[in-house]
């Protein structure tokens, strides 16, 4: 327990401190800039919520951009080091607030931000190149506890092992769905004619499958670390370059960092300083300085190390539980979507839907087809089909809305679903009055129909 709590070099934290600013003002513009997104948070008429979040409001577009402006600006304060721990915990609320909205808006990359946020409130990156350690020269320090290292490069370990876990299935053995993404790219400039051919996505599942499960062992062997950072560079490049995936291939990259030495951002600032040294003239820091190192770090009392370690305990243990939960689920988490959510399943599905809803009225008999235009936007409607937590969502709120109506109805489903290139079939059971039913989130819901496993 005590190795947790040494000290160790703080640079590698200040960087990502300057990386984590930079990625969540970026991710903020591009929602702000992203027309769809703001359309689907604030101008549908109903707004899928998490299980245990259904409390969480939703504001206007006017409103959602007056809390952009506002996150920009907390992003931007972490980045400088400016009153970090008040722009921290706010920026947190905020981001997870943002995440929790809508259950439509739902990425991996999100959901790992929101788990980096709150652990940044706990870390003390400001206490080097910051604005706070300029203005208040106590707190300065070199150094920080071992734990705030080992934490984030855990995080990431995770996401690398866990996706290539999830690799291991019949469709992506078979290059599905990347051969059908990859044909959609065929348009592409210049790249076009050659990731459209069936050996490019066949080489990218297993390539993908190979470096997730060994980006881990690998980063933790010094020989091999510099090499396989090569490759996972090398493989966010690509991601990038095809699929335009957000922050997420940058986050990783900072992220792997923490498997190297921590103080490899200082060695090679230092570097840079000596060799160049018009970059001492613009920063104001001496190439000196490299040979003062400055530790007032003191180890915490036996209580708070002891209450420290069984938190992080407990972060660690849900992390490593949480992506397994769909074992425990019969039926296939592809196709259910039962467990998917937190367990790293990236990029491993692609569906294509149909279908629209039954009402019937139970003192007339009167039965009308809803398609979901009026309640809800393009993507909604086109995540709803494909989810049944979303078609249930659904169904009760147009049951709660005819029954304001003084209307008493049952809600039939007639969706069906393709999966990775397959014949769309029938998902839903069009049998059962989704109006009664209730969604087992830890266990599989009867009205989903099972799945055909042949192709066309």
């Amino acid at each position: 327990m005590q190795r947790l709590f040494q000290s160790t070099d703080i640079s590698i934290l200040v960087l990502f401190r300057i990386a984590f600013g930079v990625l969540g003002f970026a991710d903020v513009i591009g929602t702000i800039l992203h027309e769809k997104t703001r359309n689907n948070l604030a101008n549908a008429t109903f707004n899928f919520k998490y299980y245990g979040f259904e409390w969480m409001p939703t504001l206007p577009e006017w409103g959602l951009l007056l809390f952009m402006v506002a996150m920009i600006i907390l992003a931007l304060f972490i980045a400088l080091g400016h009153y970090y721990r008040w722009c921290t915990v706010l920026f947190a609320i905020g981001f997870t607030h943002f995440n929790f909205t809508e259950v439509t808006q739902y990425l991996n990359h999100g959901y790992l931000f929101c788990w980096l946020s709150v652990v940044m409130c706990f870390l003390p990156a400001h206490r080097c190149f910051s604005l706070d350690a300029k203005r208040n020269p106590a707190i300065y320090s070199d150094t920080t506890a071992r734990w705030h290292i080992w934490l984030l490069a855990f995080l990431m370990g995770v996401v690398y092992f866990y996706g290539g876990l999830a690799k291991i299935n019949t469709d992506w053995l078979h290059a599905q769905p990347l051969k059908i993404w990859l044909q959609a790219k065929r348009n592409i400039p210049l790249i076009g004619s050659l990731i459209s051919q069936d050996w490019v996505a066949w080489a990218m599942s297993y390539g993908g499958l190979a470096l997730d499960l060994l980006a881990v062992p690998l980063l933790l062997m010094r020989r091999a670390r510099l090499v396989i950072f090569i490759f996972i560079l090398l493989f966010h490049f690509i991601n990038t370059l095809i699929f335009q995936i957000g922050i997420f291939p940058l986050l990783s990259i900072v992220l792997t960092l923490f498997f190297f030495p921590p103080d490899l951002p200082r060695r090679i600032f230092y570097y840079f300083l000596k060799k160049y040294p018009i970059i001492e003239r613009m920063t104001g820091v001496s190439s000196s300085a490299a040979t003062l190192f400055f530790d007032n770090y003191k180890m915490p009392t036996l209580a708070t190390r002891r209450m420290t370690t069984g938190i992080l305990i407990a972060v660690c243990l849900f992390h490593l539980l949480i992506p397994f939960r769909h074992h425990f689920i019969p039926k296939h988490v592809a196709w259910t979507e039962e467990g998917h959510r937190y367990s790293w399943r990236m990029m491993l599905r692609g569906k294509t839907s149909s279908g629209y809803f039954i009402i019937k009225n139970n003192i007339t008999g009167e039965e009308t087809k809803e398609y979901g235009t009026k309640h809800l936007t393009s993507r909604q409607r086109r995540k709803m089909r494909s989810n049944p937590e979303l078609i249930l969502q659904y169904a009760h709120y147009l049951r709660d809305t005819y029954k304001e109506e003084g209307q008493d109805v049952e809600i039939y489903a007639h969706i069906k679903v393709g999966l990775n290139g397959r014949k769309k079939q029938a998902y839903i059971d069009s049998t059962v009055d989704l109006a009664k039913e209730e969604y087992p989130f830890f266990g599989h819901a009867r009205w989903i129909m099972p799945i055909k496993w042949e192709r066309e």
